[in-house]
C-alpha cells in the first residue's frame, strides 16, 4: 500500500512547492519541476513527517487546553 500524498503547498522554510501532485523547485527566476525520483521520495517523506508533527502539536495543545479548563478541584485521580 502506498503512503498518502502530502498536502499541496510550500514546505516551510524551503524553496519547494507541491502542486497538482508534483514537486517544484521555486526561485526568483521561476520554477522547475523536481524529476529525480529519489529526491521527490525524500520530499514526500519529509512533508508527511511535517504533517504528522503538526498534528501531534495540535493534539498536545488541545489536551493542554482541556486540562486547563477542567475543574480546579479535580485532582485527576491524584492525592
Amino acid at each position: 500500500m502506498s503512503a498518502p500524498m502530502p498536502r499541496p503547498g510550500r514546505l516551510p522554510h524551503s524553496p519547494v512547492v507541491l502542486r497538482d501532485g508534483r514537486w517544484w523547485l521555486v526561485g526568483r527566476a521561476g520554477s522547475i519541476p523536481a524529476s529525480d525520483p529519489a529526491f521527490t521520495a525524500v520530499l514526500d517523506d519529509f512533508a508527511q513527517a511535517m504533517a504528522a508533527a503538526d498534528r501531534a502539536v495540535a493534539d498536545l495543545r488541545i489536551r493542554q487546553s482541556e486540562s486547563s479548563t477542567s475543574d480546579p478541584g479535580d485532582l485527576g485521580g491524584r492525592r
